[in-house]
């Protein structure tokens, strides 16, 4: 996977980051389209497809960064691996830019990052790397079966690894309360919660 200067990106924007441990941080967001993995759930399947007049150049993209006060990139998809980001990050850096990825960890990585939020999906199986990668962990919970799989997960990361565990967002009202019990009785879990949506912001 050679070095790129362009990115197919969907969207980038300026926000507050709603989810796991950096929520409430304010962020630029770069969404990476194209996905392999294609969870019935998504919440963004626009970003599943690709299209030559979505490229954009990684300098046009960290001069956007640059207009916006908080010197903070997540970048998210779709699935973001599946291009090399070695050339975003480094000039990400260059600027002083602190950089965040969300990712399935479906791919090799590529890119220097201060922070990785994995979020391994029982469809298509992570590289085993990204567990000892993996900052924090994000299951996604839609249904009772995901816990087993979270627990499956939370075996391999690293120990300074965090865990939590997220509603799905179209089930939420009816596993919210499995998951408050379930955390109860295995504690070393914490909720999170897509704040974003329940503040209405992008």
């Amino acid at each position: 996977m050679s070095d790129i200067e362009v990115l197919p990106i969907i969207e980038q924007f300026y926000s507050i980051q709603g989810e796991g441990y950096n929520m409430g941080k304010a962020a630029y967001f770069i969404r990476i389209a194209g996905c392999d993995i294609g969870c019935s759930w998504c919440d963004t399947k626009s970003s599943w497809n690709n299209n030559k007049e979505w490229l954009v150049k990684i300098t046009d993209i960290v001069n956007n960064v640059n207009s916006f006060p908080s010197k903070a990139v997540v970048v998210t998809g779709g699935e973001p691996l599946n291009y090399n980001l070695n050339n975003l990050c480094n000039l990400l850096k260059q600027n002083g830019i602190s950089t965040f990825l969300e990712t399935s960890g479906t791919h090799k990585l590529t890119g220097n990052w201060d922070w990785i939020c994995f979020s391994p999906k029982k469809n298509s199986q992570p590289l085993n790397e990204f567990y000892l990668y993996a900052n924090e962990l994000k299951i996604i919970i839609s249904d009772i079966s995901d816990f087993k799989w979270a627990e499956e997960c939370s075996l391999k990361v690293n120990k300074n690894c965090i865990l939590y565990l997220q509603p799905e967002w179209s089930n939420f009202g009816k596993i919210i309360a499995q998951i408050v019990e379930f955390i109860k009785k295995n504690p070393k879990w914490k909720i999170s919660l897509q704040a974003h949506k329940f503040m209405h912001i992008q």
